[in-house]
């Protein structure tokens, strides 16, 4: 009876050390895993600045080529007071028109970056600068709040879908 009671025991000992190592194991593995998903938001959050960085640069030269091609292909952009333009034809067209308009020097600051999935994103940003108007020549000061709907193609973040307006 003494040596069943001791089997039992030893039996029941055995089984808490092999649950706590499997406990162990899934703490490491669940570790791993919000380890990796931290890695893939920085590296999606560095893959999106780097994308609105040529955007913004193309603003600032006056590249049409440069802002649509930052675009995907049914790419919207929902710029205050004026039509929308919907797909890369309207696009080159609309950035065709505010390059026309105004030439900006802006910077911007990204203030929010979320990560809906590996291939979705929306982000804030707010830019800060001036623009000088074309037809008369005055230069004014230029601040925007941006949000930007981001979607990764081909390997590459790119704007799906674009708004900004002024906070004053």
């Amino acid at each position: 009876m003494i040596k069943a009671m001791v089997a039992a025991v030893f039996f029941f000992m055995l089984l808490a050390c092999q649950n706590e190592t499997n406990q162990r194991n899934d703490y490491a593995h669940i570790s791993k895993l919000e380890n990796s998903t931290v890695m893939n938001k920085q590296t999606i959050k560095a893959e999106i600045e780097d994308a609105l960085t040529i955007y913004f640069e193309a603003l600032n030269k006056s590249n049409v080529k440069q802002a649509v091609s930052q675009y995907t292909a049914d790419g919207v952009f929902m710029p205050t007071g004026l039509p929308t333009a919907i797909g890369t034809q309207q696009l080159k067209l609309a950035y065709e028109n505010v390059f026309k308009a105004i030439q900006l020097n802006v910077s911007f600051k990204v203030e929010e970056i979320v990560a809906l999935d590996d291939h979705m994103a929306f982000v804030r940003t707010q830019s800060n600068g001036t623009q000088l108007i074309r037809a008369n020549g005055k230069k004014s000061q230029e601040l925007n709040r941006e949000f930007f709907l981001m979607k990764k193609e081909n390997g590459e973040w790119m704007i799906s879908r674009y708004m900004f307006n002024q906070p004053k």
